[in-house]
């Protein structure tokens, strides 16, 4: 079971418009190739439950998940922890707020997970959808055509993307990174390498674990990915079918008219 819930730097203002921050151009976004991307990509259930864990233990110290049930991880298209767990994950690291009983009480599924513990940290819950990555020319948006809108690199990018420098600006201190738009950011670095100890023994560098938690958090923006592919595939194929039998339909209707020619 996760540790609770960890102290210190999270994800905090790095998600907030470039205007807020010293001026500059686009940052650079890498370009990760993501389970989950592609007409038939799927979500990868291991990723998806060590990025419940990142979030876990670092960001969920300042953000919250307000539109996410909890119960939703058993979800066989998301991280897929059984039910006994998900109980236990809910009451060891949430309490929220019982009207009935007028006091905090250990979290439940049906509860959602907490708001946000700190003023002005944004809600994550729909951020890989708020954030486009990729941007290509304007009016013709063709990078967004062949990557995708690029959320989650977005947020793996930078996440990752701290160089070390720092600069002090109107008592303010300012971080360096290759990601964020204008170059400098006013959030710490909220990874570091092996902060987060995985079960699994995957890699938990700091991009590693960028990539997992940026994977968690496209699945709280999107848990029904898996379906609208399914759907949207028998769709098409349904469309197709339907289009070579009006084809022949209409060259069969035709054929005596234009035989006679």
């Amino acid at each position: 079971m996760f540790k609770k819930l960890a102290t210190g730097a999270a994800f905090a203002l790095a998600l907030i418009p470039a205007a807020s921050f010293a001026a500059g151009g686009a940052g650079h976004i890498e370009d990760y190739d993501f389970s989950f991307e592609g007409p038939f990509g799927t979500y990868d259930r291991n990723q998806l439950q060590r990025g419940l864990q990142v979030y876990t233990e670092v960001c969920a110290a300042c953000h919250g998940l307000k539109l996410v049930p909890i119960r939703t991880l058993s979800d066989e298209d998301g991280p897929n922890m059984p039910e006994d767990q998900v109980r236990a994950y809910a009451a060891d690291n949430f309490t929220v707020y019982d009207p009935e009983l007028d006091e905090d009480r250990p979290a439940k599924p049906v509860d959602h997970f907490p708001e946000n513990n700190n003023a002005g940290a944004p809600d994550l819950s729909m951020m890989a959808k708020a954030r486009a990555g990729f941007h290509g020319p304007y009016g013709l948006g063709l990078n967004q055509l062949f990557k995708g809108m690029g959320g989650a690199e977005y947020i793996a990018s930078l996440l990752a993307g701290y160089t070390g420098e720092t600069k002090q600006e109107a008592g303010t201190t300012f971080y360096e990174n290759t990601a964020f738009p204008g170059g400098w950011i006013s959030m710490a670095p909220p990874l570091s390498d092996e902060q987060v100890e995985y079960a699994d023994g995957h890699p938990n560098d700091v991009e590693s674990m960028s990539k997992d938690v940026a994977a968690f958090l496209m699945w709280t923006a999107e848990p029904k990915m898996m379906a609208r592919k399914q759907a949207g595939f028998v769709g098409v194929l349904f469309l197709t079918v339907l289009s070579v039998l009006l084809y022949l339909t209409n060259k069969k209707l035709w054929a005596p008219v234009k035989g006679k020619d």
